[in-house]
């Protein structure tokens, strides 16, 4: 989205625009009015974690939860004025006049365009719901640039200062609905996010000491399963399990904020995806799963994600990466790495072994040893795969044997599934310790 300068014209439409200079609306003022949704009770709430093995996690619900939608103001990747929906999940009921400290939520990866949090029907927005509103804690979780109510051109997929500008507004956007909404803010905040969130909610950690501190209170952050190295997972021979999804996210979203990752996408994609693959991801009609089965990514035929990366990307690109710390992508990468700060309030870090996806390896062990030589102590780190393989594994054991079923719904179903009930469980417990 790109500012103006022209004369501001008074509809909807400008307002999303925005005018340019002092008449910018103010970061995290809402769009339009926060609406409540609907509410679910205690009871519900119950029923739903019961029925499905949640509750050992989080225990019996305390609140009802109100499901607010927000949409509010944020900046672009030039800081350009622009805007992003989200949702806040207020404690209500027996909690209504209870100040509730506000826990800052960055969803993981997503392709479908239209998806918001604003949906209590959403996995990851009742997981929030019933891991955190339902205890006692006010929620807000934003959809990020470029998606649902957003209508900024493109998401900026890990890009570390638009993240951050994401999740720093929703705060503000909380907090500016919270008193229509019936939600006492006890003024203290916490961070967290999960997968690419894990590496939001980082960023906006970093930035809000570095930048907001007298502002925002964060007492701390609790980042889960997040792709903290991105320039050593560059390095990295062997591709990740979705590599057809997030690889391509990635480098057409930098080359959109940098424009230096390439001068022609056919240098780096293959045909037929270099035909359409930098306006490709979100998209408005497609999910993970449709956008194999329709051919528009590989992996419909159940390819390795070595093969699926070397079907979709040119064999002298991937070289270059892996060999050329002057490629486009690589400094592209170093740009969004998260090592190198140092944190006020504590951390947590959390994640589970076996990811195949966001290896702990590559990111969580990288990003804890990058704190403990530089003396940072007041950081935790927590493996939650012994929980994953006694729920999930055969026999409370991680399946060994590739060419079974079982070996492939278990680590297919690691990341996306498994992973983010423990972690967000763990994350819960330390703030629990910091409220």
């Amino acid at each position: 989205m790109t500012p103006f300068k022209l004369a501001c014209v008074a509809s909807a439409t400008a307002l999303l625009a925005a005018c340019g200079g002092s008449s910018d609306p103010a970061r995290g003022s809402l769009v339009e009015a926060a609406t409540t949704v609907t509410t679910l009770t205690a009871a519900q709430i119950d029923a739903s974690t019961a029925a499905s093995g949640l509750q050992a996690l989080t225990g019996k619900a305390k609140c009802d939860v109100k499901v607010v939608a927000l949409n509010y103001f944020t900046a672009g990747v030039k800081g350009e004025s622009a805007n992003a929906s989200g949702v806040m999940l207020v404690p209500s009921g027996t909690c209504s006049a209870t100040a509730a400290p506000l826990v800052a939520y960055a969803r993981g990866t997503e392709v479908s365009k239209v998806r918001t949090m604003a949906n209590p029907a959403d996995g990851e927005t009742f997981l929030m719901a019933s891991m955190y509103a339902a205890q006692g804690y006010a929620v807000v979780a934003t959809d990020y640039l470029g998606f649902a109510k957003s209508s900024y051109s493109f998401h900026p997929y890990l890009h570390a200062d638009s993240e951050a500008s994401a999740v720093i507004d929703s705060i503000r956007a909380a907090r500016n609905a919270a008193g229509t909404m019936g939600a006492p803010l006890s003024g203290k905040v916490m961070l967290t996010g999960y997968s690419q969130g894990g590496h939001s909610s980082m960023a906006a950690h970093r930035t809000i000491e570095r930048d907001n501190a007298g502002e925002i209170n964060v007492v701390g952050g609790a980042h889960l399963a997040g792709p903290y190295n991105l320039s050593g997972s560059l390095k990295v021979p062997s591709a990740v399990a979705g590599v057809q999804f997030f690889v391509p996210f990635l480098v057409t979203a930098w080359q959109k904020v940098y424009g230096t990752l390439y001068t022609d996408v056919k240098t780096v994609f293959k045909a037929p995806y270099s035909d359409y693959i930098e306006s490709l991801l979100p998209s408005a009609t497609l999910t993970y799963t449709t956008l194999v089965t329709s051919g528009k990514l590989p992996g419909a035929s159940g390819e390795t994600p070595n093969q699926a990366r070397d079907a979709l990307f040119q064999a002298a690109y991937t070289a270059d990466i892996l060999t050329n710390n002057s490629s486009g992508t690589y400094i592209a990468a170093q740009k969004n790495d998260l090592l190198g700060w140092t944190p006020k309030a504590k951390v947590l870090l959390c994640g589970g072994a076996g990811d195949p996806t966001v290896p702990p390896a590559v990111h969580q062990a990288v990003m804890k040893a990058d704190f403990d030589k530089r003396g940072v102590t007041n950081v935790t780190s927590v493996d939650v795969d012994a929980f994953i393989q006694a729920t999930y594994g055969t026999g409370g054991k991680a399946p060994t044997d590739p060419t079974t079923a079982a070996f492939a719904t278990y680590y297919g179903s690691y990341h996306g599934g498994y992973e983010p009930p423990f972690c967000n469980a763990q994350a819960k417990a330390f703030f629990d310790t910091v409220k």
